[in-house]
């Protein structure tokens, strides 16, 4: 119903709009994504400073007219993550995961647990930003696969890790078939890439335990954790993402 709306929100992505507007892409906890506008915020006296960039989180206030976008009316900081800002890894990591919720659901239909999940995201890269790059690589990179893990579950794409998706099997899971959703047998193997016990492991942790406490793993390990990741997306979601971690 048109009107004002107060809510949380996450700047997914904030875009230039003529001489002195954005576009912002939000992600809310009772709407899901929405887009809104947000005029004159590129003028040097604009009220809004700099809080409507991405990754922000905010208590923002919006108007809905009869339009798709809404209208920036108010927004007030929770979070700017000011430390992310300053490490290219942990910005980058950011963008990836906000670029893969605004994908993933991109509709109005509401997911708190999804915003939540971004929301602790962010505060754990926020957290991590500015230490050594070389001891946190592979703990980046198995982060933001719990992450993406998560969101598969969130969406109801979670893939079968318990038995063979194709047959039922318990025993013997030894690839991994994105057509068929899950964990595949020796005997169910056609088509199906490779899955070493550890990764089978890694997706299983991953999915049982909390956010700040991902899996450890080695790199091999998180590759096919990542092939999994990516063949569940495609044949289910008809979706490619960006790898979920650059590293640099």
């Amino acid at each position: 119903m048109p009107g004002p709306l107060k809510t949380e929100a996450v700047v997914l992505r904030s875009l230039r709009y003529g001489e002195a507007d954005r576009i912002l892409h939000l992600y809310t906890p009772a709407r899901g994504r929405i887009g809104a506008i947000a005029k004159g915020v590129r003028r040097a006296r604009s009220r809004f400073g700099g809080r409507l960039e991405p990754f922000f989180r905010l208590q923002i206030e919006l108007h809905e007219g009869r339009g798709e976008l809404l209208t920036v009316t108010g927004a007030q900081t929770v979070s700017g993550h000011p430390r992310l800002r300053g490490d290219a890894r942990a910005l980058d990591a950011a963008a990836r995961a906000c670029d893969a919720v605004g994908r993933l659901f991109e509709t109005g239909e509401p997911h708190p647990g999804v915003f939540n999940l971004l929301c602790r995201q962010l505060a754990l890269l926020e957290e991590q930003a500015g230490r050594p790059h070389d001891a946190e690589a592979a703990a980046g990179r198995a982060g933001s696969l719990s992450f993406r893990l998560k969101l598969l579950l969130a969406a109801g794409l979670a893939p079968q890790l318990g038995a063979c998706a194709n047959c039922g099997e318990h025993e013997h899971l030894v690839g991994f078939s994105g057509a068929a959703g899950g964990v595949v047998c020796g005997a169910c193997e056609a088509g199906s890439f490779a899955l070493d016990e550890e990764a089978h492991d890694f997706m299983t942790a991953a999915l049982g335990r909390a956010l700040s406490d991902a899996p450890a793993a080695g790199e091999e390990v998180l590759g096919q954790v990542e092939r999994a990741i990516a063949a569940t997306l495609e044949h289910h979601a008809h979706l490619r993402l960006m790898p979920a971690f650059a590293g640099y």
